[in-house]
């Protein structure tokens, strides 16, 4: 018997998927825009095209942001 599995392991479980993002929700929204240093707009348009998943979200944003090695260094107050 699994009588003591935990219901976190439930696939089916209603609650908050932490990987997804929540366009409809502003607080959802702001949490994700601070944690992916971005703005709310930018979020929206980039679940727009590449759908909720936030590693998704995170790798377009990526991609639209690039910068040169020289401006991280920079960046990071590394540079001389």
């Amino acid at each position: 018997m699994n009588a003591s599995r935990p219901h976190s392991d439930d696939p089916q479980q209603p609650g908050v998927q932490p990987d997804r993002i929540d366009v409809q929700s502003e607080e959802s929204l702001a949490e994700w825009a601070e944690k992916l240093d971005t703005t709310a707009s930018q979020l929206r348009d980039a679940v727009g095209r590449v759908g909720d998943r936030a590693t998704d979200v995170e790798m377009d944003l990526k991609g639209s942001r690039s910068t040169t090695n020289t401006e991280r260094v920079d960046e990071l107050g590394a540079g001389g």
